[in-house]
Order: structure tokens, then C-alpha cells, then sequence
């Protein structure tokens, strides 16, 4: 029987990349679908004393988020993974601009509609965002961000991982996650973390 996930991420967030590489690598071994939705960074800061330096940098992710919306509606969930395993193939690997520039590109290669940038810019779909944050942040609760995974009727923060594992060990971590979401009674468990995360 086929397990659903949900995924939310942001597109700027290094840690839900990795994150959204190894569901991709788990689906390849394990019988699992993952459904993507869309996260804001921006929104969870919004009453948050913040440094000034990285509020302005989730502020500008904002046009992003409200793409990927765009995108879904346009495209679909399949249209919604090319679109951020493209996006954030720019963002994080290949470290190119968070802007504007960027998404047009992406958008472009991607054979779908540019003009989703413009309307992102402009403030389309901001609504949709936050019902989608609103909807992730509900399950656990507003001291973490994102990655957030769903599975069965748990949703969990994480996990935080670098570098994503492949093949095998990607299954074997979703069998372990796939247990303490079970338990009712987990609520987290970490450590600091030591790597950056590492884009292989």
C-alpha cells in the first residue's frame, strides 16, 4: 500500500532542499508518494525579532513562494517538482541570484509560463501561500520552520540532513521516521548541527 507524505518547503531554505532530494531519493525504493506544498519563511518571521539582514533576504524569497503556487495550479504536482527541483538546483548547488532574474530563467527552461513571475512579483497568489504555510505550520506548532513532513497522521518537523542519502539508506532513514511519527507521544529530538549542507 502506497504511503502518503506531505512535504512543505520554501525555496530558499538550504535544509528543506536537502530534504525534498531525499524523499525523491525514498520514493526510487520505498512505495511512497510525496505531495509538495508551499512554506513561507517570510510569514513565519513576519511578528519575530529577526536580524534585519536576513529578514530582508526571506522577504525577498516571497516572489518564490508565490510561484510555486502559480506553478501548481498551472502545472500540477508534477509541474510543482520540476519547478523546485529546478529552482532550487539554482539556488543552492549552483548558488545563482534569489531573484527575479532567476525565476524568469527557470521558468523559461522549464517550457512554463513567465509571466508567473511577474504576477508573483506583483503579488498573486499571496493568499494561497499563506493558507498553504497556515495549513503546515498547524501540524506543528509555530517554533520550527520548515522542512515539514507528513506522514500517516504526524506531522514532524525535519528531517535535517546533510548530505542527503541515496539508494538503500535513503529507505532506511523513512523506515525510522516512518517509526517515530508513529509514536504519539515524540515530539523531537536533535543535536547541533556540524556540516553545512552539502549539495552532492
Amino acid at each position: 500500500m502506497t504511503i502518503n507524505v506531505d512535504f512543505w518547503f520554501d525555496p530558499l531554505c538550504p535544509w528543506a532542499w536537502m530534504t525534498s532530494r531525499w524523499m525523491l531519493e525514498v520514493e526510487k525504493v520505498r512505495d511512497v508518494h510525496t505531495t509538495f506544498h508551499i512554506f513561507s519563511l517570510a510569514i513565519l518571521n513576519e511578528d519575530k525579532d529577526v536580524p534585519e539582514q536576513y529578514r530582508a533576504g526571506i522577504e525577498a524569497g516571497r516572489p518564490a513562494t508565490r510561484a510555486a503556487i502559480g506553478v501548481l495550479e498551472q502545472y500540477g504536482q508534477d509541474g510543482i517538482r520540476a519547478f523546485y527541483t529546478a529552482l532550487g538546483t539554482a539556488y543552492h548547488p549552483n548558488n545563482e541570484p534569489k531573484d527575479g532574474q532567476t525565476l524568469r530563467k527557470v521558468l523559461d527552461e522549464l517550457g512554463y509560463d513567465v509571466s508567473i513571475a511577474d504576477r508573483a512579483e506583483a503579488g498573486e497568489w499571496e493568499d494561497q501561500v499563506r493558507k498553504s504555510f497556515e495549513e503546515g505550520i498547524s501540524l506543528v506548532g509555530g517554533e520550527v520552520g520548515t522542512p515539514i513532513v507528513k506522514v500517516h497522521d504526524t506531522a514532524l518537523f525535519g528531517p535535517v540532513i546533510s548530505p542527503a542519502p541515496k539508494g538503500e539508506q535513503a529507505g532506511e532513514l523513512f523506515d525510522g521516521f516512518e517509526k517515530l511519527a508513529a509514536y504519539p507521544g515524540f515530539f523531537e529530538a536533535k543535536r547541533t548541527r556540524t556540516v553545512d549542507p552539502i549539495f552532492d
